[in-house]
């Protein structure tokens, strides 16, 4: 009882110092424990190669099995595969290969350094080990004894160890476990034996502060509950977009607005949409505009008719039709001509009147390299429309210029299409075709140097000339 004393003192140290060093590794400490069973049979000298595992499996006539907790050890991971273990054993021997012997107590104090081989296996199930190492074994004098000293007291001896291991793991800390140790003894009276034992290993010591099931050396996160996918990071609003990234983390949102949601999908996020529920335009900060007049139908007093913002989208009256608005016409209830503020005046236009449609016909704005006007210009070919009209006996020329931006070719071109979609555009509104002749002249004729950005605007132009 003395050498088990001797033991269980020692485990109790090691285990002691597996509590108090430092852990840096995911479930860096493990304890076993289970049973064991020794077979001299199987490690006595043989006269062939074979000899040694004779009978190795052969339970009933050589094991000796203590049917109780008898061996218990304690690893630590060192890296690389490799861990160290310590461990210890007791037994009762009362089979000394072919010979029945008096029960003798057997005790072992076991180091090893064992190498896993899940790695080749690739699971992290399945874990084989093959391990090398030293230790002490203890037991009573008797058969064991060669040079036939009797006694009682018990003898020991060092081993040189060798094992092969097998764990099976339940769940990432619980585990069953075999091994087979062999155990060469440096001493004649002790005999060379084999060791079997089984059981389970408990793994611990990996910490998780948040109880994430993620170790804080691998959590972003380690002292909030979060997910594998982040981490260890929380997604609060599981929107798939973890709350370090996430603009609405109390939200669940969309991954091109960083997780804040966009309930009517017009493309503006709820905190930013004056119409959170209606879809709506950027422009207008989410919402509708059913007239596109730039007005939103929450701000317009006629949603269904375009009009200015002015006034506050509705379209301005004009009494007489003449094409001058009442707010600008000072004879409303008389046609008149735009460039004499809606009132009547001769026949013939003036070069006032050729300078004021010029002014409109320099205003006229084109697409980006096209023929098809922007929205902005329909307002001044109307006052252009309106002012031909009074003069129904005069003839025009319309004469389209570009700067001298592309090649002269394609400029030529492009204000030939310029000016007959300004002369289609009269036409479609009531003016006789035969009146209208219309010229493309490319970048012949500048007004203007096309070396400055200002010059080349003013050399963009349409011109409108009486016809003699």
């Amino acid at each position: 009882m003395k050498n088990l004393s001797r033991l269980l003192f020692t485990l109790v140290l090691v285990v002691s110092f597996s509590n108090v060093n430092a852990q840096d590794q995911d479930n860096p400490w493990a304890i076993s424990f289970g049973v064991n069973a020794v077979d001299f049979y199987s490690g006595m000298e043989s006269s062939d190669a074979t000899g040694v595992f004779d009978e190795y499996f052969n339970v009933e006539d050589h094991w000796n099995i203590l049917p109780s907790l008898s061996t218990i050890s304690v690893s630590k991971y060192l890296g690389e595969n490799f861990s160290l273990q310590l461990g210890g054993s007791i037994n009762k021997i009362d089979k000394y290969g072919d010979t029945a012997v008096a029960d003798l107590n057997y005790y072992a104090l076991d180091g090893n350094v064992r190498y896993s081989l899940s790695s080749v296996l690739n699971t992290t199930k399945l874990d084989p080990q093959i391990g090398v190492g030293g230790g002490y074994t203890w037991v009573e004098e008797g058969p064991f004894n060669t040079n036939g000293a009797g006694g009682s007291n018990a003898v020991g001896a060092g081993t040189l160890n060798g094992s092969l291991g097998l764990t099976y793991w339940f769940t990432d800390n619980v585990g069953f476990f075999v091994e087979s140790k062999y155990k060469h003894a440096f001493e004649d009276y002790l005999t060379t034996h084999f060791q079997h034992s089984a059981g389970f290993s408990v793994r611990f010591g990996g910490k998780d502060t948040d109880g994430d099931g993620i170790y804080d050396k691998n959590d972003a996160c380690p002292e909030v509950f979060g997910l594998e996918a982040f981490n260890g990071c929380p997604d609060t609003d599981g929107d798939g977009i973890e709350d370090s990234k996430d603009s609405c983390p109390n939200e669940a949102g969309l991954a091109e607005f960083n997780g804040c949601p966009d309930t009517d999908g017009d493309g503006v996020v709820d905190g930013s949409d004056e119409c959170p529920t209606v879809k709506g335009l950027k422009a207008l900060n989410g919402c509708p505009d059913a007239d596109g007049d730039g007005v939103a139908d929450k701000n317009d007093t006629c949603p269904n008719e375009p009009g200015p913002a002015a006034n506050n989208g509705c379209p301005w009256p004009d009494t007489d039709g003449d094409g001058v608005l009442d707010k600008d016409d000072q004879c409303v209830d008389v046609v008149g001509t735009v460039a004499n503020n809606g009132c009547p005046e001769i026949v013939q236009p003036t070069q006032e009147v050729i300078d004021q449609l010029n002014e409109y016909a320099r205003t006229i704005l084109f697409d980006s390299g096209k023929s098809t006007f922007q929205k902005q210009s329909y307002e001044v070919l109307q006052n252009i429309t309106a002012i031909l009209k009074e003069y129904p006996d005069s003839n025009f020329t319309l004469e389209g210029h570009t700067d001298s931006v592309g090649s002269k070719s394609s400029n030529q071109l492009l204000s030939e299409r310029r000016a007959n979609a300004v002369r289609d555009y009269l036409i479609a509104n009531g003016i006789n075709s035969d009146r209208l002749t219309a010229y493309g002249f490319g970048e012949e004729y500048p007004v203007d140097s096309n070396a400055t950005s200002s010059g080349r605007k003013n050399n963009r132009r349409t011109e409108i000339k009486l016809k003699k």
